[in-house]
């Protein structure tokens, strides 16, 4: 077996893991990066972010079509199932997949295929999918494996009915119902999709309301707008069991109620892919949701190996993957790195209105004494949204009643996760520079989403006294 060196090798293609290669290549390191998958992108590009969200931009592109008095007389005959909507999303995953591969081309980033395994804590060996193995060396390991659905042991996910955020993309039929079991992000996404395909959706949440980390009058309007579209929410509850039949999927909670239907669509928790990278053979042992303890640097007890995204833990958001693989590259380029990832991040949330935030929560300000006000929008009080069709959603401002500081930004509408950036631009700014005043003192083209800080921040301020 023949064994090459490179500088800095990086396991998983994925946002984190192509940010770090990138910022090592620009840095004249020779770098590697290995990939279990048969294309690059990692599980963001082949079945999480991009699959799902093409997947929800066409189901909207089908309500609009619905909706719109033009075509009423011929909205009725159109007809579209799952599958098709599938299909959609195909052309996406290969553009980003040739973009991806041509930035290593272009940056000299050598992409081998097969499974990584740590044989000391200097080389791996990679088993090709061929049954070749390769061994490599580095100065410097990134893992940057991502994360899969996590499956209790007790839920038979062999059986063809029963679904993870993964399986559901090869779902060859349109089902008449489905019972969603977790409503996080991917659990509210997909019924959000569904049920505007008329499935008879079921979302069973483990906690006492939908989204709980978002501001309370942002997930009180999704969950109005689910049960708007058929979908039943149960909050509160834990499954006993799941039972797989021929004719559908029995899902019984341990509160005694049940739910069949035609399919199961588990979305409750994520387990980081560190399984079979032979990391506890070199001393580090992953928790039980497979991520890694590192250090503030993303370092783990091996300095010169590196944890980012998904095995990181907490956010396992894409974007910010792909800054914490940004900076893991400078930190090993340079021995340090001279900048931190921001604080204050948005989440995007692809629901049917689509939900975006920024900062603190109206919850979390009444529980730390901060004296608050309120700015809002409406959407169907601007102009854009009303040319659009997209009156539904708000745009929803916390600042600081005497420093007029923006403490945190919310919105539920169309084009909720691109309206954000607006008033993220103005919150990173330092001291009096980030004030709601901005919003009133500076012009916005008309007319526009963007209107909203405007309206908004009008709305605000006239509430001081």
């Amino acid at each position: 077996m023949t064994t090459r060196a490179f500088d800095v090798i990086v396991i998983g293609t994925g946002p984190a893991g192509e940010g770090a290669a990138m910022k090592l290549a620009k840095a004249g390191r020779q770098v590697a990066i290995v990939e279990a998958h048969n294309a690059v992108g990692g599980g963001c590009t082949h079945w999480g972010t991009i699959p799902s969200k093409a997947l929800r931009h066409s189901i909207q592109m089908l309500a609009d079509y619905r909706r719109n008095p033009i075509f009423q007389h011929t909205r009725d005959q159109i007809q579209v199932d799952f599958p098709d909507l599938l299909r959609a999303a195909d052309g996406v995953i290969n553009e980003q997949v040739r973009t991806r591969y041509r930035f290593y081309q272009r940056n000299r980033v050598e992409v081998i295929f097969g499974h990584a395994r740590f044989r000391s804590p200097e080389c791996i060996e990679v088993q090709r999918p061929g049954g070749a193995a390769q061994e490599l060396t580095a100065k410097y390991f990134v893992i940057a494996t991502g994360s899969r659905p996590y499956h209790p042991p007790d839920v038979d996910f062999s059986h063809p009915r029963v679904l993870d955020s993964d399986s559901v993309l090869a779902l060859a039929h349109t089902p008449r119902s489905m019972t969603i079991y977790g409503a996080g992000v991917i659990g509210c996404e997909y019924a959000s999709i569904l049920s505007n395909l008329d499935v008879k959706v079921n979302l069973v949440n483990t906690r006492d309301r939908l989204l709980s980390f978002l501001d309370d009058e942002i997930t009180d309007a999704l969950s109005y707008h689910l049960r708007q579209g058929g979908v039943v929410i149960r909050n509160d509850e834990t499954y006993d069991r799941v039972e797989a039949q021929d004719d559908g999927v029995v899902l019984t909670c341990k509160s005694g109620k049940k739910f069949k239907s035609d399919c199961l669509l588990w979305a409750n928790g994520r387990t980081g892919n560190t399984h079979d990278l032979g990391l506890e053979a070199i001393g580090l042992t992953p928790n039980r949701r497979g991520q890694l303890d590192l250090n503030r640097s993303y370092q783990t007890a091996l300095p010169h190996i590196y944890g980012v995204g998904d095995v990181a833990g907490s956010p396992a958001l894409a974007s910010a993957s792909y800054d914490q693989g940004r900076f893991v590259g400078a930190h090993i380029a340079d021995g340090e790195c001279d900048w931190s990832l921001i604080e204050e991040f948005p989440t995007g949330i692809y629901t049917v209105p689509e939900i975006s935030s920024i900062g603190r929560t109206e919850r979390e300000l009444t529980a730390q004494q901060i004296p608050y006000e309120v700015a809002q929008a409406d959407f169907k009080s601007i102009a854009r949204a009303q040319i659009t069709g997209h009156t539904v959603g708000m745009l929803k401002l916390l600042f600081h009643r005497e420093t007029l500081e923006i403490l945190g930004i919310h919105c539920f509408g169309e084009q909720a996760a691109e309206i954000i950036h607006i008033g993220q631009a103005i919150m990173s700014q330092p001291g009096a520079a980030n004030s709601i005043r901005y919003f009133t003192e500076t012009t916005f083209n008309y007319p526009t989403m963007a209107e909203a800080y405007r309206v908004a921040a009008l709305n605000g301020l006239n509430r001081l006294f």
